[in-house]
């Protein structure tokens, strides 16, 4: 067997799943400021219960969704040697800076409000929130900025066989990436709009007690997802322009793809420097469902009368949607990675030279290892924030108060 065809096959399985938490991670986390600073400032008690509820869906996402990544992370050691070696200096700096926003400030900001219920003054628990919801999105930023590096090369420089950061102004500027994290915060959105929406369908139409707080919450989740659709569609036709100047040889074609595979042979010997069809197919079925997502807007009356609400079939077309946005941030993921092939680092970096010189077998059993283990994680995941999507907002154990202290002779440790 191929090592190279293996280490694709386990970074895009790996990368896929923890893709999917990632986008749960970003569309929540925002719903959740929303929610809290809502009850913040109309002191309703509305907005808590539903904060605690979704807090614990997100938690939940959240934990496991981080142990995703860091079984992700050894494969850049394991199996892209090549990578790190040849472009570790400038792809490991993004990521770098991912890894302390991500590891350390968004993790401490989430432990202290996870624990600081009834514990913290009402604004510094609701700034411990909004100190998640943007290390969220800086470690969103950061890692588009890494990928946008493999995308189209910029601000460096090859001394001595390596290349060198020379211009870290450049990683931010780089066109293949504006639009690129605008279109993965607009699905994340999208994504968790709909999650929130489907949940509260499936409890309408289960008859739940709750049903003015689920009413409440279907409403969020629908214009959300209304707002956020329109904005992943126009980010994601954007991205054509760049792209297609930077990128001849995956979205473009004519004299810029023939003078780039030119340039490249000469540079690199001949061979086939089409990206493999899968990547159009992607962007074709992509396209589609996010077309198809747009008709959220059609469902848009069940913010104003109750009575189509009770209708069920529009609740049941939103509980039918949930699976769209997660199938579309896939299907964009190989439009995008799949695309690029068959570079690592677009025009720098030849995916076969990038591999670690690692035995077939061994390649195969860390794939098989690795998907084995994301897989349970996903699994598992998905099995817990149904459990307790289905128990309701009755109760949720996130956020609940301390229970009194009903024995009259207790006395405190340190009294």
């Amino acid at each position: 067997m191929d090592p190279l065809l293996l280490a694709r096959l386990q970074f895009a399985t790996t990368t896929s799943i923890h893709f999917l938490f990632v986008v749960v991670t970003l569309g929540l986390v925002t719903l959740l400021v929303g929610l809290q600073t809502a009850g913040h400032l109309t002191g309703k008690p509305v907005y808590e219960r539903l904060t605690r509820f979704w807090g614990q869906l997100y938690v939940i996402n959240y934990v496991l969704g981080i142990a995703t990544g860091i079984v992700m992370e050894f494969q850049f050691g394991l199996n892209w040697s090549g990578l790190s070696r040849y472009v570790g200096n400038v792809f490991g700096a993004p990521l770098a800076i991912e890894t302390l926003v991500a590891f350390f400030l968004e993790s401490t900001f989430l432990g202290m409000w996870i624990f600081g219920w009834h514990r913290l003054r009402r604004g510094v628990h609701l700034a411990l929130l909004w100190g998640v919801a943007l290390t969220a999105y800086a470690s969103a930023f950061w890692i588009m900025v890494a990928n946008a590096w493999l995308q189209n090369p910029v601000g460096y420089e090859v001394r001595d066989g390596v290349a060198h950061l020379t211009d870290f102004g450049a990683l931010l500027t780089n066109p293949t990436f504006g639009m690129a994290f605008g279109h993965v915060v607009s699905a994340g959105l999208v994504t968790g709009g709909l999650l929130m929406a489907a949940v509260s369908a499936w409890h309408l139409l289960r008859r739940t007690p709750d049903f003015a707080l689920f009413r409440t919450s279907l409403r969020i989740g629908l214009v959300t997802a209304a707002l956020a659709v329109t904005a992943l569609q126009g980010f994601g036709f954007a991205q054509f322009g760049p792209v297609g100047q930077v990128q001849p040889t995956k979205f473009g074609g004519g004299p810029a793809r023939d003078a780039t595979v030119a340039d490249w042979t000469a540079r690199f010997g001949p061979g086939d420097w089409d990206p493999p069809v899968l990547s159009s197919v992607g962007l074709g079925f992509m396209i589609l469902i996010g077309f198809a997502l747009g008709c959220v807007w059609l469902l848009l009356p069940l913010l104003w009368r109750d009575w189509i609400i009770r209708l069920r079939f529009p609740l049941w077309l939103v509980l039918l949607g949930l699976p769209l946005p997660f199938v579309a941030v896939l299907l964009g993921w190989i439009a995008r990675e799949v695309g690029r092939q068959p570079w690592v680092a677009y025009g720098l970096l030849p995916t076969a030279q990038a591999v670690s010189p690692v035995s077939p077998g061994l390649m195969l059993t860390s794939l098989i290892g690795f998907s084995l283990l994301l897989g349970t994680l996903a699994v598992t995941n998905w099995t817990l924030m149904a459990r307790h999507a289905a128990r309701g907002a009755l109760d949720p154990a996130l956020g609940r108060p301390p229970a009194p202290d009903t024995d009259p002779d207790h006395q405190p440790v340190f009294a």
